[in-house]
């Protein structure tokens, strides 16, 4: 059931969005391996792809998720500009929740990290992932009834409620899965966060 509300809602994608997971990634193989890795691609969408890393083998990928723990998830840093944007959108009159496509064990620590970054946002709903033909964000939005919501992969925008306004954030094109028809999905695209909260703040000035 939807509670009324004062401040209109705004969700907020994670990894990508708000938060630098291709700079945790990098970290990450480096305690696993005792080596940080060179950039090969600074425009690439995938970590793998923008990191010169090796395709592990069976043996040694148990090593590298170890390393994806609470630690981990408690201290990505965030994305450029993220932080300013989400204050921003909160100063003008809106409540942030951040819907992470996350193991449900690491929610917490997936909030503590982004408190400690400051940003104004005092939940996260933890999703888990899943293929399908509907987004495993989609129950969640559901349930919030956002008036807008914000995400860097065109497939978590599949399933949404109508009423809210999906807004992509078109970061690394290289091997971006944010191409062809699914970008239907999507009512409006961003360069990143900051892209988005100019264009929602002058919308809303507009009336």
């Amino acid at each position: 059931m939807v509670t009324s509300r004062s401040r209109p809602l705004i969700a907020l994608d994670c990894d990508g969005v708000l938060l630098d997971f291709h700079l945790g990634y990098a970290g990450a193989w480096e305690r696993a391996f005792g080596q940080a890795p060179v950039e090969r691609d600074p425009l690439a969408y995938w970590p793998i792809d923008r990191w010169a890393v090796e395709r592990l083998t069976p043996e040694r990928r148990p090593l590298f998720r170890a390393a994806f723990d609470e630690h981990f998830w408690t201290t990505l840093p965030p994305i450029a500009g993220a932080l300013d944007a989400c204050h921003r959108l909160h100063d003008a009159g809106f409540d942030l929740v951040c819907v992470s496509a996350l193991d449900l064990e690491f929610e917490a620590a997936r909030l503590r990290n982004l408190r400690n970054c400051g940003f104004p946002i005092e939940r996260v709903i933890a999703t888990g992932n899943h293929e399908g033909e509907r987004s495993p964000k989609a129950d969640a939005i559901e349930m919030l009834n956002p008036i807008a919501f914000v995400d860097d992969y065109i497939l978590y925008m599949r399933g949404l409620p109508s009423q809210v306004h999906t807004a992509l954030v078109m970061r690394a094109p290289n091997g971006s899965p944010n191409v062809g028809p699914d970008l239907a999905f999507a009512k409006s695209t961003h360069d990143d966060l900051a892209g988005f909260a100019d264009h929602w703040l002058k919308r809303r000035a507009r009336g």
